[in-house]
């Protein structure tokens, strides 16, 4: 028990090293809008020169950011589109921000789940249970509306009870859709290079689609919803 609690101290004291790091040395700057379209040409240059190695360590940086829960995954997720194109970019972004979120929901739940237990267990018993009630969907709800912070949604299930296996996979499918949307925004995002591309169709459709998602997605599940709890007419 007390080897558990050093684990704890320890981990959390490594955590936070790194997001004061981040902080301290403003780490925030490379991962500013601006900063990826000034150096997109650099990083295209190195991504043809060293596949492999640009793509592990974007991976790494990715998954950092979203396992400490810190700002710039969607700015990050908008460069994979620019940097790797749609299909290779969907692929290393899902991966990496479902490895991330994996990460974020285990920390939560090694460090915090026992004191969230004990101080507020019948409440966090109500999530259990819809959880237990809805399985799988419950989550995969969460992640196909994004009513709430993605690093949110990562903490939070991390005090369930929910298997980290299904966490991943769970996350993995229902962030899919959002995550096509994102990196098709940022692959037209990296191809303007004058005024006049802002008015591309491809760039329109992709702002389209990030308008229109949230509220898109939330009336299929509302209308599956409603199928689901149908009453059934027996003839």
């Amino acid at each position: 028990m007390q080897s558990k609690y050093v684990q704890k101290i320890v981990l959390v004291l490594a955590l936070s090293a790194l997001v004061g790091v981040f902080f301290l040395f403003d780490l925030g700057q490379y991962l500013s809008l601006d900063y990826i379209k000034d150096s997109q040409q650099r990083f295209q240059t190195l991504y043809v020169e060293k596949t492999a190695k640009v793509i592990a360590v974007y991976m790494v940086v990715y998954i950092l950011v979203t396992s400490l829960s810190l700002p710039g995954a969607a700015i990050m997720t908008l460069a994979g589109g620019a940097l790797f194109g749609l299909v290779v970019g969907t692929v290393v972004v899902s991966f990496a921000s479902t490895i991330g979120a994996t990460l974020a929901c285990f920390v939560s739940r090694f460090v915090l789940q026992d004191w969230v237990q004990r101080r507020f267990g019948q409440r966090l018993d109500t999530i259990n249970q819809g959880i237990a009630r809805e399985g799988a969907f419950y989550l995969f709800t969460l992640r196909l509306v994004p009513l709430f912070p993605f690093w949110m949604i990562n903490l939070v299930m991390g005090l369930t009870r929910m298997k980290l296996r299904t966490f991943f996979w769970v996350s993995q499918v229902g962030m899919l859709p959002g995550t096509l949307v994102y990196v098709n925004a940022g692959r037209e995002l990296g191809r303007i290079d004058s005024l006049g591309g802002i008015l591309s169709p491809g760039l329109i459709f992709s702002f389209v689609l990030l308008g229109t998602f949230p509220l898109a997605t939330k009336k299929i599940m509302a209308w599956y919803r409603a199928r689901q709890n149908k009453p059934t007419i027996v003839t």
